[in-house]
């Protein structure tokens, strides 16, 4: 077991689940992943494996065939499995945002139709906020739904949808002006609609098209799409909850437990850079030895094992806080953000250790340095984080005169 980003307090099935994970990771996903990852293949074989482990269900109660875990163990796992290719991670994160988004919001009937195929992975999961003309500021979709009878007519373009071609179940945010007057702020008139489509690409179902992969530097393998939508009508029963005007917080509230998710991305990437530098610093020699024995690489692998340790306290701490029922957006932010950021420190100093190796696409350390900087702006740049944090602080702390 490596000394590094230990978790206290664990119970004995958290840590059989973690072992389990991190023993697939070893075995299944750190072999192949650079081969997948340069072919930009989707994975279906480590996913079938994964399917079979029940991680599709981790959070999902018992009662609808899940495993109830909780958020922590999740983000525990999720960092495991981003140490082994952080694409894998991708796949499943979007699933349990929509399925949590689900347990924590939908109706009686919404839970029992989806949640039982979600666990057995039957049912895959994306969510789709951002859209062309935006990014984080989410309160300027334009996308919307107009009532026409017993059903909903969406129209408007989606962007950066995880899992868009692969998924069969897409929650969605748009704006919904019915019930909500006009001067109605903008986050009180949107509204997140359940849209059930087949795998695929092209048109998924009438009014729905999700055209090809959209090509990126690096998160290869797992698929990243548009979504556009042209008279697609939506029955009313697949508002999530039922009632129209919630889903900019329904979306927060994912948004939030993904926050954590990143950062478990963020540092199981890390710790990987960690393990390649420190392991090639011993092999490499210069001067007549190992790099790892001159101080300045030592200095090196102290600062990149220190920010792998704080990264990870702090994503656990977020976690633990969103399991315990509180509040949880302070520590998410920090958490996103320190761990992001960290993580792009630690890959480019275990790139700068490999030397001119590292610009090989022989080495796996190529890999993670086009991976890291998508964890900067995933779930909200570091900006928006530095927001986030930023007014919470001031409420938490504010002057009174």
């Amino acid at each position: 077991m490596a000394r590094l980003a230990q978790t206290h307090g664990l119970t004995d099935v958290q840590q059989e689940i973690l072992s389990t994970v991190r023993d697939f990771v070893d075995k299944e996903i750190i072999p192949v992943a650079t081969e997948l990852e340069h072919r930009d293949e989707y994975p279906q074989a480590i996913v079938d494996g994964l399917k079979e482990l029940g991680l599709f269900g981790l959070t999902i109660p018992e009662e609808y065939g899940g495993l109830g875990e909780s958020l922590l163990t999740y983000a525990l796992c999720v960092e495991e499995i981003a140490r082994g290719w952080m694409s894998v991670s991708g796949i499943i994160n979007t699933h349990f945002i929509v399925a949590h988004m689900l347990k924590q919001h939908g109706t009686r009937e919404q839970k029992d139709h989806f949640l039982p195929r979600m666990a057995a992975g039957e049912i895959r999961g994306a969510f789709s906020m951002s859209e062309p003309g935006l990014g984080s500021d989410v309160s300027a979709i334009t996308s919307k739904a107009v009532r026409d009878g017993d059903a909903y007519v969406l129209t408007g373009q989606k962007m950066w949808l995880t899992n868009g071609g692969t998924s069969s179940l897409v929650a969605v945010l748009v704006r919904s002006d019915e019930g909500h007057p006009e001067g109605t702020p903008p986050h009180r008139s949107m509204t997140t609609f359940l849209v059930e489509k087949e795998p695929g690409f092209g048109e998924v179902r009438p009014g729905l098209t999700i055209p090809g992969k959209i090509e990126k530097m690096g998160y290869k393998g797992v698929d990243t799409t548009e979504l556009v939508m042209d008279g697609l009508r939506v029955p009313a029963d697949r508002v999530l909850g039922g009632v129209t005007g919630r889903g900019f917080y329904q979306m927060m509230d994912g948004v939030e437990v993904g926050r954590v998710n990143v950062a478990a991305r963020g540092c199981g990437v890390a710790r990987r850079a960690f393990e390649l530098g420190i392991r090639y610093a011993q092999q490499r020699h210069a001067f007549g030895k190992p790099i790892a024995q001159h101080q300045a690489v030592q200095f090196k692998l102290a600062e990149m094992a220190t920010k792998v340790e704080a990264a990870h306290a702090m994503m656990v701490n977020a976690a633990r806080k969103k399991d315990s029922g509180e509040r949880n957006d302070l520590e998410a932010g920090m958490a996103k953000y320190l761990a992001s950021e960290y993580c792009k420190e630690v890959v480019e100093d275990a790139f700068r250790i490999h030397g001119g190796y590292g610009f090989s696409k022989e080495y796996e350390i190529e890999r993670l340095y086009r991976e890291a900087p998508m964890l900067l702006i995933g779930e909200g740049t570091a900006e928006i984080q530095k927001m986030i944090i930023g007014r919470r602080l001031l409420e938490e702390y504010r002057h009174q005169s």
